[in-house]
């Protein structure tokens, strides 16, 4: 076999990261090479993949992987053992340059760095860890690393990638663990959730450490995530909103991702012919924002699904929620404190704090509240002014189909 170019190597490891959700760099401590001789590299400003912070800031990350191959056999994973697919692999070098090189055309600011097992867990985490050291160390790199770690590896390389990068992340794949095991049989549920466990505890012992001494080394200081697959098995959005809460509780993620199953070539028979609708995804981020900015509960967030378990597609689950409790509403937005306003289909956490600071000093009439919310119509319903009283509107019967988006067909070649 011909050897390969870095390029064609690039073109292979660069597509296979493609799957993986979780490459958002929000929450990593500033860092710069200013005031620095031989310093390289920032976590800030604008720098071929593009993560969106939750401040707007957009961050360019080097996303790809250091090897696609795999003894692993995940039956939903295009790089596993069995597949037909084409083969790469970087060495730790390789990486080094094509992400300083990348860094000095002002393409990235930050590497994304997953990878497939080879040889063994260990071996390949020792490899990962071995490009954020060269990176760090010999190079002084100041820009943004997530390394996507390896459940199975020994915890002192796991806790070594920590050290490195500013982000690791550990994923839990699917919703259940009857779905992981039937899905993903090298996969053990207990030891991915022990190895996120390993993580939190050295997150914890470091900024405890910090506190105590200037100089205390950082351990991934924005944290870790994980990662689920949506629609390759037959859990429900009930599902898998119950096990994002318990990983958001129980391991103090920042993010936990969703990732639409994408169907892949020579699939194995257990898995689904077709994707789910992507609009899927979708809801499962809404309901992940309500309960980690607006303080809905998991068991609040389930209310709001069907009969199946799943959450609707046609409306967003803050809506979903509010139609199947109208008894909470009207709210008079003069009065209401700010955990019900939170509650009010239309008004996000930026239009809440708004009404809070202007209901101090006036009373605010719905022409006001309309200039905070995109749609006042969806608000009307759900709420009371001096001058609106919605009577009837909230219970009406075909409330759900007035407040519904109303489907378009786009025109191909619209002015």
């Amino acid at each position: 076999m011909a050897q390969q170019t870095i390029l064609q190597k690039l073109e292979i490891l660069a597509d296979a990261a493609k799957y993986d959700a979780s490459c958002a760099s929000s929450g990593t401590a500033k860092k710069n090479s200013l005031g620095s001789s031989k310093g390289i590299g920032s976590t800030e400003g604008m720098g071929i993949c593009h993560a969106y912070a939750p401040d707007g800031r957009c961050i360019s990350l080097l996303k790809l992987l250091l090897t696609n191959h795999c003894i692993f056999d995940c039956h939903y994973c295009v790089n596993r053992k069995s597949s037909n697919t084409p083969r790469a692999r970087f060495t730790p070098q390789e990486v080094v340059d094509l992400t300083l090189n990348f860094y000095r055309r002002n393409y990235i600011e930050g590497l994304f760095l997953s990878s497939g097992i080879i040889k063994t867990s260990n071996h390949t985490m020792e490899q990962m860890v071995e490009v954020a050291r060269i990176l760090r160390e010999e190079h002084d790199f100041r820009g943004y690393i997530h390394l996507k770690t390896i459940p199975e590896a020994d915890p002192q390389l796991v806790h070594q990638a920590g050290l490195y990068a500013d982000r690791v992340s550990i994923n839990v794949e699917l919703p259940t663990d009857s779905g992981l095991t039937r899905l993903a049989p090298d996969k053990d549920a207990r030891q991915i959730e022990g190895a996120m466990k390993g993580v939190k505890s050295s997150i914890v012992e470091a900024t405890d450490a910090r506190k105590r001494f200037k100089h205390a080394p950082r351990f991934a200081p924005a944290g870790q995530s994980t990662q689920m697959i949506v629609g390759a098995d037959a859990a429900t959005d009930a599902d898998i909103v119950g096990k994002a809460s318990r990983l958001y509780d129980g391991y103090s993620l920042r993010r936990v991702y969703y990732s639409a199953f994408s169907p892949i070539p020579d699939a194995s028979a257990v898995l689904p012919l077709k994707r789910p609708p992507l609009i899927r995804e979708h809801r499962l981020y809404q309901s992940d924002w309500l309960m980690r900015f607006y303080g809905y509960k998991a068991g609040e967030v389930m209310q709001a699904t069907g009969a199946d378990g799943n959450l609707p597609l046609d409306i967003d689950p803050k809506l979903a929620w509010a139609l199947k409790f109208r008894g909470e509403f009207p709210l008079d937005v003069n009065r209401a404190p700010k955990d019900r306003l939170l509650r009010v289909p239309g008004l996000g956490v930026k239009a809440v704090n708004q009404i809070l600071v202007a209901r101090r000093y006036k009373t605010l009439r719905l022409e006001d509240v309309g200039k905070l919310t995109v749609s006042i119509a969806k608000v009307r319903p759900f709420i009371c002014t001096p001058d609106w009283r919605p009577t009837q509107l909230t219970d009406r019967a075909d409330l759900r189909a007035l407040l519904a988006p109303k489907e378009e067909q786009l025109e191909l070649f619209a002015a």
